[in-house]
């Protein structure tokens, strides 16, 4: 088996500008493109579609509008990471076929095989699965709901940042501003991510907020910790890769210390695990302007909060990235 992140090229099509690339298990490959322009790399999640149509007619629509505003200047590349099994491969590259033709900017589209992805995940995040993850239990297949926990120990070194999208996105503004937020980090600062636009940690953290009146915990903005929402996460993975404290908080008895204090169980993957340390050092988060990650769900409004509903989804904006999660419609043009 490769190293972690190392790449197997399983086909280079000239798709416009573009070349298609897979990393998974296997030799080594020697065709792989040499380093010279900047590179922005964005990742997406991209599995099962062969089992729905909805999936597809999103992540279309999501692809489509991303690459449609999609600007970059002289000397700069944009990487595609797909994270899928060989199924659902095929059917993203029938997705990209029509979309890149024509880019005014270089760019390549790269697989990464879910499984062996899976496989380097599980040791990192097992302990933590139980916690955050629907039923009970650390389910092998669950370990690639936090990839983003654990990708700066994955993911070949010499790739330093990159953004995690989900595919309910429709974007409104050219991905490269997005990049600019990097820069905007505090010192200590690893990951950027947007604030959960619903009452969902009010109530997970219901009993230690009853416990610690005065708490800001599951409050909301701006002077509450409403939580996050892993829609749209840039990732530092250099500054994960040297930051001391973020590694100890993967650990399996800090991260289970932390779920006792604050009686946590959630179902929502590297969400719950990031909005559960970030109640604790608030200082690992640079937090995205809401226009960034302009969630659309309003389930909570009609399920037991809609007292404090729109104080937490109130945004004002002009917006930049739609997020229509659950399923929710997203405004046409």
């Amino acid at each position: 088996m490769a190293r972690p992140g190392a790449p197997l090229l399983l086909l280079a099509a000239a798709l416009g500008a573009c070349a298609v690339y897979y990393l998974g298990a296997g030799r080594e490959g020697s065709g792989a493109p040499a380093a010279a322009p900047r590179r922005f790399h964005l990742l997406m999640m991209f599995t099962k579609a062969a089992r729905s149509s909805a999936l597809q007619a999103r992540g279309q629509a999501a692809l489509r509008s991303l690459l449609r505003h999609a600007r970059l200047g002289p000397g700069q590349e944009l990487r595609l990471h797909f994270v899928s099994e060989p199924r659902s491969r095929e059917i993203a590259r029938a997705l990209l076929r029509p979309l890149l033709p024509g880019l005014p900017f270089p760019c390549q589209v790269i697989f990464h095989d879910v499984d062996v992805l899976t496989e380097q995940l599980f040791p990192v995040v097992e302990a933590m699965q139980k916690h955050f993850s629907a039923g009970s239990g650390s389910y092998y297949s669950d370990s690639i709901f936090f990839l983003s926990v654990a990708m700066h120990r994955i993911m070949p070194t010499e790739i330093e940042r990159i953004i995690q999208l989900d595919l309910d996105l429709k974007y409104k503004t050219n991905i490269r501003e997005l990049f600019e937020e990097f820069d905007h980090f505090l010192q200590g600062a690893v990951i950027g991510i947007a604030r959960e636009m619903q009452p969902v940690y009010r109530h997970t953290f219901w009993q230690f907020r009853r416990e610690n009146p005065q708490t800001k915990v599951g409050e909301p903005p701006p002077d509450g910790l409403p939580g996050f929402n892993s829609g749209v996460m840039l990732l530092n993975l250099e500054a994960m890769r040297q930051s001391k404290l973020y590694n100890q908080l993967l650990e399996p008895d800090v991260v289970r210390q932390l779920t006792e204090k604050y009686h946590f169980k959630g179902h929502l993957g590297d969400q719950d695990f990031f909005t559960m340390i970030g109640m604790e050092h608030p200082e690992l988060f640079h937090v995205l302007h809401c226009t960034w990650n302009r969630q659309l769900c309003s389930w909570w409004r009609e399920h037991g909060y809609s007292d404090v509903f729109d104080q937490y989804f109130r945004c004002e904006g002009q917006v930049r990235i739609y997020h229509g999660n659950c399923n929710t419609p997203i405004p046409e043009d």
